[in-house]
């Protein structure tokens, strides 16, 4: 049986028919990382053991009629969500051997619905990255071409979604991190508005823009998942307390009448005339369906990347102050003094990206630099989220392109980090705002996947989710595969 090749849906359909078991489909996709994983480099571990283990509790809970709603399907975690008794490493040398003692609430939420998890997937090194290249432990390779980068910093997980390794797996988005791989492997991704996910167990990069969502191969399946990790969670304090909707049954819901913003910024000499193309028909088909696209101006949307690099960084460098070699993390052997254990063991773990990021945020938080650089930051970003409102007086939803380009060559950007942080210049504005957010496949462009990117008002995840499975019942982007893991 070619299991790999069915959406989350098709599986759970499967196993409720008895058409296999969840130890069979585990061993299944197992066997599969075993095959693939050193080609991409998309798993960091992968929990074998427990994994057929949880198929097994599931089985036996199908057979006794307590199937949750996730009974038996195998998902992947990125490796910034703690793990009880498996190795979290941020995709750092500094949490290389850290074995987390509790669970993060969404990886609690998902095994309590029933999911198998299969691993760990490989990350941009404290999820500071666009291209999956700043990870301790090696980039992650795109299956659609093994010389290009997947994105980040949730290249593992897109990797693996379009390799199929799994049918779906968690990921993290400060900004752009879902949505960006997910354009470049052909996949849909959604980040949901910030604090409609518990962050509780997720490793923090910037407090004030991280957020978890998902990457699968469709909205329906990103729909399912979606609607277990959300909803209030006390041990989060920016986690929100709103009603969740059932994201599934809203998908019925026609799009008709539905008034599509287009961002007239977005569409400038920055944007790949074929990559603008492919959106420009995507929205078209939309609007085939019975919606109505109108132009939408957002005045301040260019200042998102420079807003972004200095309020990131600003929250990393005091995100990441704790990992000092003494409590817990790398530690520098033979150490001196105290100073010298922390200079050495922050030296020795952290990587480049990682560093400069952290001096960034600690210039611009300094006396002297504050008002200049993070006040002012703030208050742009303010201007930017007002953007966002007005258009959404218009609008119910928001497109536009992913990305400016394909999928990237390894290497190409590495040593430029302005032309790498450009990468992330549709998606950043969502993130500053707190807006849900989702990429859809949505055609090629030289043989490589290019993303539609769809915003909605806050908490208005159904919106995203019933358009884009509107959209793919329409096409057929969503289902092709890389040749070499069909």
């Amino acid at each position: 049986m070619d299991l790999h090749t069915k959406t989350m849906t098709e599986l759970s359909a499967g196993l409720e028919r008895g058409d296999y078991t969840s130890v069979e489909l585990t061993q299944s996709l197992l066997d599969r990382i075993a095959a693939h994983n050193d080609t991409l480099n998309a798993l960091l571990t992968v929990t074998g053991e427990q994994a057929i283990a949880a198929a097994a509790r599931a089985d036996a809970d199908r057979a006794a009629g307590k199937a949750g709603a996730l009974n038996g399907l195998p998902i992947i975690h990125k490796d910034i969500f703690c793990t009880r008794d498996v190795r979290t490493t941020c995709g750092s040398k500094m949490l290389d051997n850290f074995i987390s003692p509790y669970d993060a609430t969404i990886v609690e939420r998902l095994a309590d619905a029933g999911a198998v998890v299969l691993g760990k997937a490989n990350m941009d090194e404290f999820a500071m990255g666009s291209s999956n290249e700043t990870s301790y432990f090696g980039p992650v390779n795109n299956p659609w071409d093994l010389e290009r980068t997947p994105g980040g910093s949730s290249g593992g997980s897109a990797a693996a979604v379009a390799a199929r390794f799994a049918p779906g797996a968690t990921a993290t988005d400060t900004g752009g991190s879902i949505r960006q791989p997910a354009a470049l492997t052909g996949t849909v991704g959604i980040k949901p508005t910030y604090g409609r996910v518990s962050r509780y167990g997720m490793i923090a990069f910037a407090s004030s823009l991280d957020q978890a969502g998902v990457i699968t191969r469709s909205a329906e399946d990103a729909a399912r998942l979606l609607g277990v990790m959300a909803g209030f969670d006390e041990r989060d304090s920016t986690c929100i307390d709103e009603p969740v909707p059932d994201y599934v049954a809203a998908l019925g819901d026609s799009v008709k009448g539905l008034k599509i913003g287009i961002v007239r910024q977005h569409f400038d000499e920055g944007l790949d005339a074929d990559c603008g193309a492919r959106v420009k028909d995507a929205i078209a088909v939309i609007e085939s369906l019975g919606a109505t696209a109108v132009e939408v101006d957002m005045p301040n949307i260019d200042y998102s990347v420079p807003t972004y690099y200095v309020v990131a960084p600003a929250e990393c460098s005091s995100n990441l102050s704790r990992f000092d070699g003494v409590r817990f993390g790398h530690r520098a052997e033979n150490a001196e003094d105290l100073f010298d254990l922390y200079c050495r063991s922050r030296g020795e773990g952290f990587g480049d990206e990682v560093k400069r990021r952290i001096m960034t945020g600690t210039y611009v938080l300094s006396a002297g630099y504050y008002d200049a650089y993070y006040l002012k930051a703030q208050q742009v970003r303010h201007l930017i989220a007002d953007d966002f409102k007005k258009a959404f007086e218009k609008v119910d939803l928001i497109a536009g392109p992913t990305t400016p380009t394909p999928a990237f060559k390894l290497g190409d950007k590495v040593d430029d980090p302005i032309t790498m942080y450009l990468n992330d210049i549709y998606t950043i504005g969502a993130n500053l705002g707190g807006f849900p957010a989702m990429s859809v496949p949505c055609g090629f462009v030289n043989d490589l996947p290019v993303g539609l990117q769809l915003v909605g008002h806050h908490f208005d995840e159904s919106a995203l989710l019933r358009c884009a499975h509107a959209y793919q019942q329409a096409t057929d982007w969503h289902i092709a595969c890389p040749e070499d893991f069909a």
